[in-house]
């Protein structure tokens, strides 16, 4: 996985795709325990899929580049490439990789020493589209794009390439003989996906010759149109593949913004979208509505939709306006109400549409985390950030995300590998568990006080001081926010969480409705806009009351302390006043009161949160760890940015204290985790170079353990020092894993072997409409 596609994934995490489920097993099997959550897909036998047939799938965007490899590829890049390019290690339902044997009869180290040789065997009916073999040639022409030596090749990363000493012919043809300079655990994560020695073999090829087609391929799609006026791509069936064919003749990538996607759904554009929760509301609101009688509310008022939070009050207005003597004001009212009326109808009949899909659900391959900023202010002591990290309940977290959608809500407890892959351990008691005295204890420690005096002026915070207090107008209208995450990177198209297009839709459809229970009452986790609205308004009307009420008891004592200077004079007749003898008046004094200070400061931390539609989950999480925080004296100032700079402006220049985004996981920590735990290195110009570790905490004891891994060629050795790192890295508290992202997919019911794939992958040539029953079943 590129730095690039890290980075976009840590914004969006909606992108990552991975490949074929397959069923590993060997030695070290059972490390990792099982999954959270396995593939959901409607896994069918491939007897009872038919042939033929079109797949429409939604996407983000059209890719900019089809070369994995290059700065600008993107996750429909890396989907394109997983179909039509060879992939000679693939993830099974464990997110562990396995030898695809469509490309390898085998692939293995043969010597160890005086240095590391792996001999790949390739499948002797692998060939490219163009007819020529897959053979040595195509892996030395990457190795040699790849390896950093020739800056004339616009690479985005060289990971594990540079490792390797030279590349030669085996026996036979179909040998490929790999040895490396340097010991590498992770070299099944190389030559994934593998391009024609046409794509690599000159950097003109390299950097032009596959972005915007790929003349040879080699998988069980090939590459058809790319049309930008429609934003499609179309894979189309590899007449050479010889595999097993794919049942579908074409496999259609739809450019659609999540936020359309309920829409597009319902009109036929797409048969399969990655969604966010309010389009997974939507759908179940659709099929309960098809058990009820048409969804109506009390008095006959639409339960959800954008007539729902019209009140009678309201509706008896407009009609007078509308009917009224002012023309002008009638003419624009009756205006409105014709488009209120077409919107009303638009979504009904969408809902009635959606009534055909149904939501595979199942956990991403990435976590979101807590990150604080340990390069300035309170955070810079590892004490606050382990006060930090324990006063959080990260069960009750990952229910507030979870929980309604039926997911299990166990808390993440790794930041390099997620349950079920060999890597992973529990290793959160490195740093311990939620503990409101402990984290008390911890801030003592620090030297922060409850009642301390505050001698900053008011609004002064203890955070980064260059941090800018205005990051412009948040995005307005459909498809303008991610999920932070953001999945760094759900750009990445990975589930952005976009909200619905109508401020009334009903949040919290997905859960089971109780019996006798009101069914359409609204979410208290992923609240509406006005709902939030008006909890911040409360809040901020709140926080003023205190305020003022501390103001006036201290210009109460201010009068009082005046009054007894007067009677002290005796009746003294008061002297004109002097200026140039004069001493400044004395700034009422201020106190922390049952919350933290220390130098005169108070323990306030800048909280910096995505303030698009389709980041509802992330602000809930972040208004609850604000609460938790304030239970141990600790102050948080919300932050809500627009989407667009909330990566660029804020995590990655280091302008926040604290922030939710995600990562995704990685079957290759030891190469691909590095950068992001990185101690980061004081550059030539004073800046800082921190790679990807946006919380700015490392040190060379994680930096060195990362290092032995990535070079220990005993499997098992390798992920006990990963375990070591992750240890490490949370007793270091810069970042705090919280809960696995959920995936939610609508698909017609009818599509087999496609949906949540959880830590696998798709298997793309097995994908396809099932066959329709027998008049035999039919029976039955």
């Amino acid at each position: 996985m590129s730095q690039r596609r890290r980075r976009s994934l840590a914004l969006l995490t909606s992108g990552v795709l991975a490949l074929p489920l397959l069923t590993g097993c060997g030695a070290g099997d059972d490390e990792g325990g099982p999954v959270a959550a396995g593939p959901d897909i409607a896994a069918t036998t491939r007897d009872k899929v038919a042939d033929g047939g079109v797949l429409r799938w939604a996407v983000d965007s059209l890719p900019e580049t089809l070369n994995t490899f290059q700065a600008d590829a993107d996750a429909t890049t890396g989907r394109i490439a997983a179909a039509v390019l060879p992939q000679l290690f693939v993830l099974d339902d464990k997110g562990r990789p396995v030898a695809n044997p469509d490309y390898l009869e085998k692939a293995e180290v043969v010597e160890r020493e005086p240095k590391q040789v792996v001999l790949y065997k390739l499948n002797q009916q692998a060939v490219w589209s163009d007819g020529r073999e897959i053979g040595a040639p195509d892996f030395v022409a990457q190795w040699r794009a790849l390896n950093g030596k020739d800056s004339a090749f616009w690479t985005a990363r060289n990971a594990g390439y540079e490792r390797i000493e030279k590349i030669e012919r085996g026996k036979t043809d179909l040998e490929v003989r790999v040895t490396f300079a340097k010991p590498y655990a992770d070299w099944r994560s190389l030559f994934s996906p593998l391009y024609p020695k046409q794509v690599t073999a000159t950097p003109e090829a390299f950097n032009e010759g596959a972005r915007g087609a790929l003349k040879v391929t080699a998988g069980p799609f090939g590459l058809g149109a790319i049309d930008k006026k429609t934003g499609t791509a179309s894979l189309t069936r590899n007449p050479r593949w010889w595999g097993w064919p794919a049942k579908l003749d074409t496999l259609v990538l739809t450019a659609v913004p999540r936020a359309q996607r309920p829409a597009a759904l319902a009109s036929g554009k797409v048969d399969l979208a990655e969604i966010d929760r309010s389009g997974a509301d939507r759908i179940a609101l659709a099929h309960r509505e098809a058990e009820q009688q048409g969804g109506k509310g009390a008095g006959g008022a639409p339960a959800h939709g954008p007539a729902a939070e019209m009140t009678a009050a309201q509706a008896t207005l407009s009609w007078a306006v509308a009917f009224g003597a002012d023309e002008e004001k009638a003419l624009a009212e009756a205006e409105t109400r014709k488009k209120h009326v077409d919107s009303v109808k638009r979504y009904a009949d969408e809902q009635t549409a959606l009534r055909k899909f149904t939501v595979r659900k199942s956990l991403e391959p990435a976590y979101t985390q807590l990150a604080m900023n340990g390069s300035a202010g309170p955070l810079a002591d590892e004490r606050v950030r382990r006060a930090v990290a324990r006063a959080l309940d990260r069960k009750e977290l990952a229910e507030i995300v979870l929980g309604p959608l039926g997911l299990p809500a166990k808390p993440v407890g790794s930041h390099l590998a997620l349950a079920g892959q060999q890597a992973y351990a529990d290793n959160s008691e490195a740093l311990g568990g939620q503990d409101t005295q402990a984290a008390q204890a911890l801030l003592a420690d620090a030297g922060w006080r409850r009642g301390g005096k505050i001698t900053e002026p008011a609004g002064a915070k203890a955070g980064p001081q260059s941090a800018p207090q205005d990051d412009g107008k948040t995005p307005q209208g459909p498809g303008t926010g991610n999920d932070g995450l953001y999945i760094v990177g759900q750009d990445d198209e990975r589930n952005g969480d976009h909200g619905g297009a109508h401020g009334g839709e009903v949040a919290g459809a997905f859960a089971p409705a109780a019996p006798g229970a009101a069914q359409d009452q609204p979410s208290p986790v992923l609240a509406p806009a006005p709902f939030a609205a008006r909890q911040e308004a409360l809040l901020r009307a709140q926080a003023a009351a205190v305020a003022a009420a501390a103001w006036a008891r201290d210009d109460a004592k201010a009068r009082d302390d005046a009054k007894d200077g007067e009677d002290a004079k005796e009746g003294g007749a008061a002297e004109p006043a002097d200026p140039a003898k004069a001493t400044p008046a004395k700034q009422a004094a201020r106190t922390s009161g049952a919350m933290l200070a220390k130098d005169g400061k108070p323990l306030s931390l800048r909280f910096v949160l995505p303030a698009g539609p389709g980041s509802e989950a992330l602000r809930a999480v972040g208004d609850r760890i604000s609460q938790m925080l304030r239970k141990i004296g600790v102050t948080t100032e919300i932050k809500k940015v627009a989407d667009e700079s909330f990566f660029k402006d804020h995590i990655a220049s280091g302008q926040y204290d604290l922030a939710l985004y995600s990562w995704p996981a990685t079957a290759y920590p030891a190469t691909d985790a590095r950068p992001i735990f990185a101690k980061p290195e004081a550059a030539a110009d004073g800046s800082l170079l921190v790679e990807q570790n946006y919380t700015r905490v490392g040190t060379d004891h994680i930096d060195q353990l990362f290092d032995q891994a990535a070079g220990e060629l005993d499997e098992e050795q390798s992920r006990e020092l990963m375990r070591k790192a992750d240890a490490r890295i949370w007793a270091a508290a810069g970042s705090v894993p919280l809960y696995q992202r959920p995936e939610l997919v609508a698909v017609k019911p009818s599509l087999a072997n496609a949906g949540a794939f959880g830590l696998g992958a798709p298997r793309f040539q097995d994908i396809g409409w099932k066959k329709p029953p027998t008049a035999k079943n039919k029976k039955k």
